[in-house]
């Protein structure tokens, strides 16, 4: 794991297994770093990537967490991303057109430990091309992927994932809720 905290506070990017998919990631206020998960995924920039965050104060400090938010949260048996207004402290670059982010609080020890001691929130995209399947084991990334990125995780390689992606949530300040991907 300390290759990828290196990585990371280096402005790096790393390959690493979160509670859904293989992610790819980086350090969620390195704007430079930001710009090198786009590049890797040859995605468009106008569409946002989400972020990880390793306990409920990391997520406060961040943005301001609807009741509901917390209902979705305790109930949802699959990883969840909550989708939020008005972020603190976060670049542009990680928001969506309309000024909001997707924010998911992970439930996994190894994550919550890797968010942990990088002590910032983590960018986390699936591990591939964009538009291409995400990969829901390591051998389904790309080898042009894994080259491209700074550090790969060694953890959980052989693990196939539960879910191909968390649901996704969009919550307003005035608890409206809406379920973009279940």
């Amino acid at each position: 794991m300390q290759n990828l905290i290196d990585a990371l506070n280096s402005g790096g990017t790393i390959l690493y297994p979160t509670d859904t998919i293989w992610g790819l990631g980086c350090d969620a206020t390195n704007v430079e770093a930001i710009q090198k998960i786009f590049e890797i995924k040859n995605r468009d920039r106008s569409k946002s990537v989400i972020i990880l965050v390793e306990s409920e104060k990391r997520l406060q400090d961040l943005v301001e967490v609807p009741e509901i938010a917390w209902d979705i949260m305790d109930l949802s048996e699959k990883p969840v991303t909550l989708i939020y207004d008005n972020p603190k402290g976060l670049p542009a670059e990680l928001l969506a057109e309309d000024g909001s982010i997707g924010i998911r609080l992970v439930k996994d020890d190894y994550l919550k430990k890797l968010i942990g001691k990088l002590n910032k929130p983590l960018v986390s995209t699936s591990a591939n091309f964009s538009g291409d399947k995400s990969p829901m084991k390591f051998s389904d990334i790309s080898e042009e992927i894994i080259k491209a990125v700074d550090a790969v995780a060694n953890e959980n390689r052989d693990v196939v994932s539960k879910y191909p992606g968390s649901s996704v949530i969009r919550i307003w300040p005035d608890s409206r809720v809406k379920v973009i991907r279940e």
